[in-house]
């Protein structure tokens, strides 16, 4: 059912982002959301400085007698992951995300919702539009391209900032500090492919859909299926069983996401039909099977389709298939210092083909830089063995824990204070845009928290309306003991 978010509580935070919600700000087009937060601060009076590459600082004085309080940073990402299950009709350049409210949690119809950063960003408005919580001087932070690869962090203009203390508005799970991250780099492996003339046969549509996909750090662990990875062993066997040509293929739709589905074109002799699909069945079983209850609504169909023109020459199919199937996806190493801790891993994030390229787009990340290269060193050497060449992005920094640091004590009393509970600190398997400006800002102590966000990055993003309250009541006093 519809909800009217603005009318929640808080309903100073609500209201922005029920605003939000009908701004459309995919990665790199953030314009709009951008002018919103402008457009507030000019309301306010408030001082307001955009860098190069388009993040925005707003600056706002302390209240009376706090004027010598340490100077904090309030920061947040403008941009959402655009990710929507197949067949629904949305627009992410143009229309309004659809909320809808079920026992306690907000979600978006079939689309992801944009609570990641959505929540955090309207927080930061809510507090630089307050006028009875008694702060020192604070700096907001809007960033951009956060979820592309912390490209804005990674352009933000040194030395920009002032605030002793940074707080990261980028949580995801309640009664948690977080007080480190890990780094990241993208792989892009490509090759050149030829085409052949397609044979005389029967076309067929083969999607694997059903998957729960989810962050590709947050959710490495979880044993989830990766629908890139089930279509490569798919087209394996229908090439070496059913004698199958592939003419298209496409999977994933992030380098960030661990890909909930993928399909293929697939030109089969008519007579060879029935064993196409006993195939695709015994596969379908075999990967339900293994998945289990981490991922139990995976499916694979075939469709009956038009005869395409052209198919990918075998040979280049063959490899294609293989190396997506074969590459590793999923945890490298668990962190030997902090319990339950993903240090390293790899997803296998897109497949696709353009023209006469095909390319496999894969991210690596580790809390540990060294293990980080070597990571990206594996797929590449991988990917290079069959025939792939391979180019890496520059990447992100990852955030060094410091658990003893005045921020972190601070907030630890005021969680208990204020929530009842201590919290856990953290450090999570994610990129944070904390490790990139903090390395620009020598000396800035750093933590990030948010509400309770689930499945961010898949159309099953959901954030739990109460949490966000306790979430406003924590920072509102914390502000005020830093």
């Amino acid at each position: 059912m519809s909800i009217a978010v603005a009318e929640l509580d808080p309903k100073v935070i609500w209201k922005h982002f029920d605003a939000l919600t009908k701004i459309p700000r995919p990665s790199t087009k953030e314009e709009a959301a951008r002018n919103y937060v402008i457009a507030l601060a000019e309301k306010l009076g408030l001082e307001h400085v955009q860098d190069k590459a388009g993040n925005l600082v707003v600056r706002k004085a302390a209240k009376p007698g706090r004027e010598k309080a340490p100077m904090a940073a309030l920061q947040g990402h403008l941009d959402m992951v655009c990710e929507k299950n197949e067949g629904t009709q949305h627009n992410f350049d143009t229309d309004p995300i659809k909320v809808v409210e079920r026992e306690g949690w907000l979600y978006a119809d079939g689309t992801t919702l944009g609570s990641d950063n959505g929540v955090g960003v309207a927080t930061a408005l809510a507090v630089m539009e307050s006028n009875d919580i008694n702060h020192g001087p604070l700096e907001f932070v809007f960033t951009i391209d956060e979820e592309t690869g912390l490209t804005g962090a990674a352009d933000f203009q040194p030395g920009l900032l002032k605030s002793k203390y940074f707080l990261n508005l980028d949580g995801e799970e309640k009664d948690t500090l977080c007080i480190g991250c890990a780094g990241g780099v993208t792989s892009y492996s490509r090759r050149k492919i030829a085409h052949a003339a397609a044979p005389k046969g029967n076309a067929f549509r083969i999607k694997v859909f059903g998957l729960k996909g989810g962050h590709s750090g947050v959710d490495i662990h979880l044993g989830r299926g990766n629908a890139v990875r089930i279509l490569g062993r798919l087209l394996q066997a229908l090439i070496e069983k059913a004698g199958a040509d592939v003419a298209d293929l496409k999977g994933g739709s992030a380098q960030n996401a661990i890909p909930r589905e993928a399909y293929a074109v697939v030109v089969v002799d008519a007579a060879r039909e029935a064993e196409l699909k006993k195939l695709v069945a015994q596969i379908e079983a075999d990967v339900q099977s293994e998945l289990g209850a981490f991922d139990p609504g995976v499916k694979i169909s075939v469709e009956a389709t038009a005869a395409p023109a052209q198919v990918i020459d075998r040979k280049d199919a063959v490899a294609i298939a293989s190396m997506i199937s074969s590459l590793h996806h999923g945890v490298l190493a668990m962190s030997p210092d902090i319990p339950g801790l993903v240090q390293t891993s790899t997803n296998v994030a897109t497949i696709s083909v353009t023209g006469d390229e095909a390319e496999i787009v894969t991210s690596q990340r580790s809390s540990i830089e060294s293990s980080k290269h070597a990571a990206a060193r594996m797929v590449a050497t991988v990917c290079r063995m069959g025939g792939f060449t391979v180019e890496h992005n520059t990447g992100y920094p990852g955030w060094k824990p410091e658990p003893t640091s005045d921020i972190v004590r601070i907030s630890r009393e005021v969680h208990k204070e204020v929530l009842g509970k201590d919290p856990e600190l953290v450090a999570m398997h994610a990129g944070l845009e904390c490790g990139v400006i903090g390395e620009k800002h020598s000396g800035m102590q750093m933590i990030s928290f948010g509400p309770q966000i689930e499945n961010p990055h898949s159309p099953n993003e959901r954030v739990q309306i109460s949490s966000v309250a306790s979430f406003w009541k924590f920072l509102k006093v914390l502000l005020e003991r830093i």
